[in-house]
């Protein structure tokens, strides 16, 4: 009996081995891009997500196409470690290409937390004229949120 023994040992001992050295020669996941853009056939990269750091945020315009006296983003703010009780109206800004800059007026959202969802409000008007006057592409600039800065750009019709 002790002659089979040894040599069962050995044959369960070398599977073994060969079994984990396969799970551990596995090439790790490639990680998270930094901003990517959701689009939809209708209206075409609109959400633009930026994974840096720990949060991920995603924001997207809604209504560039027809602004009353306020634009407004919807933004979502996603993460497992950072506390996201900041005030974004304060953190975030508003920029065309036509050299226009506006700070945000609001952020509705619920104060704190890992996952906040809210909207994010600019004035439309600035010295009594649209601000996407003669724009060709909106810049919102996000500040302070786990990273120095988040830009996301829309390009205007």
């Amino acid at each position: 009996m002790r002659r089979f023994l040894l040599p069962l040992l050995l044959t369960t001992s070398l599977i073994l081995a060969a079994c984990s050295a396969s799970s551990s020669d596995q090439t790790p996941p490639e990680p998270a891009p930094v901003s990517t853009e959701v689009s939809s056939p209708s209206n075409p990269s609109i959400t633009i997500i930026d994974s840096q750091g720990s949060v991920t945020v995603e924001a997207t315009p809604l209504n560039l196409d027809a602004p009353a006296d306020t634009l407004e983003f919807d933004v979502v703010l996603d993460t497992h470690s950072v506390d996201l009780s900041m005030d974004l109206a304060v953190l975030a800004t508003l920029t065309t290409d036509t050299g226009i800059t506006v700070q945000a007026t609001l952020w509705d959202a619920p104060r704190g937390g890992h996952h906040v969802t809210g909207k994010l409000i600019f004035p439309a008007l600035k010295d009594g004229k649209s601000i996407l006057e003669g724009a060709g592409k909106l810049t919102l600039t996000i500040t302070d949120v786990d990273v120095p800065s988040r830009i996301f750009e829309w390009e205007l019709q």
